[in-house]
């Protein structure tokens, strides 16, 4: 596995690397992890490989454009590569492992990253440079992968146009299943209160804005209402969204439970009522799958990855990016405990599509037939000539 952050920086693709690994392992086979980050950093699990990097800035990630000559080495020796990112590990990829099947990923929405992080930048220019980008890119590896059918549009529409295998994330879901809820009491709130819950980054690609809005509005209806907030993010994104709750006058109705350990995220789950997030830019969002799994209704917008995951009217409500639709289907959820109910019923059973069990097996089919494949063009003599080559300018 191939990633350009990995713990402590926690996401979806920390998440997702953490879980494939661990299955992987369970069915016996050697799992490495291959990233950039402090050496001095310990990790609690065995084979994950840190080549030095420049940290930037708080945000976890650390940039770097080649690896350790031991790591390489090593990575040198693996059956297959599979890379989460295309830019900086994805590149090292192809530059690496030229006789050994890769394996890409595409969990982000690359171009609508750019627009909240670059905003100087034309949105025609940032999707200029992916549809120069993403082809050739994805051309170089052996086997695509797509986490939603939604993503691969994305990616058609970035002209990718090899073949791309639609495989969802898998989530472990037996804790969320199990879940038991904490005593609402213990943080004072009442049973009969409604308890809304964002899990994820507090980031800038989140939307926060646009769901704290609509919440305003729903709090200034329903006494009763309240919205936790669990996760964190960079300091200064976190500061400004404290204040919008200031601005809002909500700082009694909003609370920002912090980073909560991934063995409680169900329990907190559990605790309450309806699931929000606002967010567009997911490709296939891990935090919803988890609050389904403990059978909580969805409230999100229409977009790739929400909206290929959320049933609209079975699993959850979808609306569109409009600040008024998204409130009133809020509050349709806040007003009706049986829809919440029966929503939430729908959603727990939905989610078992998602079973890292069923993708562990799926992803481990195509990795046997990569390497299948990859048998007759290990042993070319032009790629043991290029081994001996490059064993001589390292």
């Amino acid at each position: 596995m191939m990633v350009d952050s990995y713990k402590p920086y926690v996401s979806g693709i920390t998440n997702y690397v953490d879980i494939n690994k661990r299955y992987f392992e369970l069915a016996g086979h050697d799992v490495f992890v291959f990233t950039f980050g402090d050496l001095d950093y310990e990790d609690g699990e065995q084979n994950v490989i840190r080549s030095r990097g420049v940290p930037l800035s708080d945000s976890g990630f650390f940039l770097s454009m080649r690896y350790s000559r031991a790591a390489k080495k090593l990575l040198q020796t693996m059956d297959v590569v599979h890379v989460q990112h295309p830019f900086l590990s994805g590149r090292l990829a192809l530059r690496y492992c030229r006789d050994i099947p890769i394996v890409y990923t595409n969990h982000t929405r690359y171009d609508l990253y750019a627009q909240v992080y670059l905003p100087m930048m034309p949105d025609e220019m940032s999707q200029g440079l992916l549809q120069a980008y993403m082809p050739s890119f994805c051309k170089a590896i052996d086997l695509v992968i797509a986490p939603s059918a939604g993503m691969e549009r994305v990616l058609r529409q970035f002209n990718v146009d090899g073949h791309i295998a639609v495989v969802p994330n898998g989530v472990d879901l037996k804790d969320f299943h199990a879940a038991k809820p904490l005593s609402r009491a213990g943080f004072g709130y009442k049973e009969d209160d409604v308890l809304l819950v964002y899990s994820g980054r507090i980031a800038g690609e989140k939307n926060l804005p646009f769901l704290l809005k609509s919440f305003a509005g729903i709090a200034q209806a329903l006494p009763n209402v309240y919205l936790l907030l669990l996760g964190s993010g960079t300091q200064l994104f976190e500061e400004e969204i404290r204040a919008l709750v200031g601005e809002l006058n909500l700082s009694q109705r909003v609370r920002f439970m912090g980073r909560i350990a991934y063995d409680q995220l169900p329990s907190y789950l559990a605790m309450c009522d309806v699931f929000v997030t606002a967010s567009v830019s997911e490709v296939h969002p891990l935090s919803v799958i988890e609050a389904m799994g403990v059978g909580l209704p969805v409230m999100g917008i229409q977009s790739v990855g929400v909206g290929d995951t959320v049933q609209d009217e079975v699993t959850g409500f979808l609306s569109t990016h409009d600040q008024a639709a998204f409130t009133a289907k809020l509050m349709r959820l806040c007003l009706d405990p049986g829809l919440r109910t029966q929503m939430g019923d729908s959603a727990r059973k939905e989610s078992s599509i998602y079973a890292i069990e069923r993708a562990t097996e799926i992803l481990l089919n195509h990795y046997a037939k990569l390497v299948d494949e990859a048998k007759p063009r290990k042993g070319d003599w032009s790629i043991r000539l290029r081994k001996l080559l490059e064993s001589f300018t390292e």
